[in-house]
């Protein structure tokens, strides 16, 4: 098979590691690349190019995929095209790895007095995202448990893949382009899912570091937190 990305390259066993992973996507294509493996159930496989370097996140059951699967995945970041059947079969046929329980429903809460958090996501996942973050999101209880937790201020839970907005951030007093920047943390969360470091969750690696330093008032938003938070 001509089209074969990886004939003539490295041959995987049935069950892989990380660096096999990572060994194998190399030789395919011909470039350096890292694999980060995630439970990430909204998104299992993304990739881009940082610094001529390949970042690919893979879901974590690609693990035990067979050469197939992997063939597809490799002509697939070489080519940004392909139908993937035995990709999407794979998932099909081990969709208890995922978390199947449908996500109890929310009620949103966009609009605040001063704040409107529908406005800020819009904008955001438009400039930052490509308009490819889709979960929910909205204003926190307003208990005074959570009101107690003003460090927390906001959060986002992969299980029902929504965002929560501390209400203690609705207040006059607070810029707009700080309760932008706890947002845009937040759909960073959705968008990057949770890496895994062996059998740890790594939810602030250093590559979430980076691309938080990508909003563009990351510094006036720190020093506003510094002073104010």
């Amino acid at each position: 098979m001509e089209n074969d990305p990886s004939a003539g390259q490295l041959a995987l066993p049935f069950h892989h590691s990380e660096s096999s992973l990572r060994q194998y996507l190399e030789e395919c294509l011909n470039k350096q690349v890292t694999v980060v493996l995630t439970v990430n159930s909204t998104s299992m496989l993304s990739a881009r190019m940082h610094n001529n370097v390949l970042r690919i996140r893979l879901h974590r059951m690609f693990l035990a995929a067979d050469n197939r699967v992997m063939n597809e995945i490799a002509s697939y970041l070489k080519n940004k095209k392909g139908a993937m059947p035995h990709f999407r079969g794979f998932i099909r046929e081990n969709r208890e790895q995922l978390r199947r329980k449908p996500p109890k429903k929310i009620a949103l809460r966009t609009a605040g007095k001063f704040h409107d958090l529908s406005g800020l996501y819009e904008e955001i996942n438009k400039e930052y995202f490509g308009g490819l973050v889709n979960a929910a999101i909205t204003w926190g209880s307003t208990s005074p448990r959570f009101a107690v937790r003003k460090r927390t201020l906001g959060s986002y839970s992969e299980r029902s893949h929504s965002i929560r907005i501390n209400p203690v951030l609705d207040r006059k007093t607070v810029p707009r382009y700080y309760v932008a920047f706890i947002v845009y943390h937040e759909m960073l969360h959705a968008a990057m899912g949770i890496s895994l470091k062996g059998k740890r969750r790594s939810i602030h690696s250093r590559e979430f570091r980076e691309r938080e330093k990508l909003y563009k008032h990351y510094s006036e938003a720190r020093a506003w937190e510094g002073g104010k938070i």
